[in-house]
């Protein structure tokens, strides 16, 4: 017995410490600090939430860049995140590559079609695309908005977002960004979203870091509204 009032004591305390006061703690220091990031880096659009910068969402329209494959649910489900789980030899992962690379190649034959566009993430929702595999897609957007491509390539141009440090990471563009920078650029108004920036030096390279902590359950509420899909 004199050892079971010590246990039980220990357990409660670190239970308190552990579980309550260090995320409560840590949750308080992350809103004063990095404020947007801690509430799911939540992308607004007339007071109104539509996404968030580091969970991707699902485009099939023709006047919409669209993003990777994903193997989350039905596609982008931020509550279901998850690869295909095939191996690299799988004959469904072989056949479906096959299959978007033909598709994109009969979309744009002029140019070689970039691995992002047919290869999925392993948490199924990332936001970003390389600046080849938004490219690729300029003469289809271009097509479908009637627009110039030199227009919409420069509209990419000025959405890339550049490596941490110029070290870590890869340059990309946020899909979600872009397709709202596109809708404001077909209406003549300015985008809110050109001349990457980094927050409290927190550069969007690091949103890999952040994915699935605010965002997934944010997004996965009723709050969450696509753009157009088709």
């Amino acid at each position: 017995m004199q050892h079971i009032r010590p246990a039980i004591m220990m357990l409660l305390v670190m239970t308190l410490i552990t579980g309550l006061f260090y995320p409560l703690a840590f949750t308080g220091v992350a809103g004063l600090i990095f404020p947007h990031q801690a509430a799911g880096s939540l992308i607004t659009v007339d007071g109104k939430v539509i996404g968030s910068e580091v969970i991707g969402q699902q485009f099939t329209s023709a006047k919409y860049f669209h993003g990777r494959p994903s193997a989350a649910g039905s596609g982008y489900d931020a509550a279901n995140s998850s690869g295909s789980n095939f191996a690299p030899t799988a004959k469904k992962l072989k056949d479906r590559i096959a299959a978007d690379t033909a598709k994109l190649h009969a979309e744009n034959p002029a140019m070689p079609v970039p691995d992002d566009l047919v290869t999925a993430s392993a948490s199924g929702l990332d936001p970003d695309i390389t600046p080849a595999g938004a490219l690729f897609q300029v003469p289809r957007i271009a097509k479908a908005r009637n627009m110039p491509p030199e227009k919409v390539s420069a509209l990419i141009g000025s959405h890339v977002e550049t490596r941490l440090f110029g070290i870590f990471g890869e340059p990309h563009v946020n899909v979600l960004k872009l397709n709202l920078a596109l809708d404001a650029l077909s209406k003549g108004t300015p985008s809110t979203f050109a001349v990457p920036r980094a927050s409290y030096g927190i550069s969007p390279s690091m949103r890999y870091a952040q994915r699935g902590r605010g965002a997934s359950s944010a997004q996965s509420g009723a709050n969450r509204s696509n753009l157009p899909a088709g």
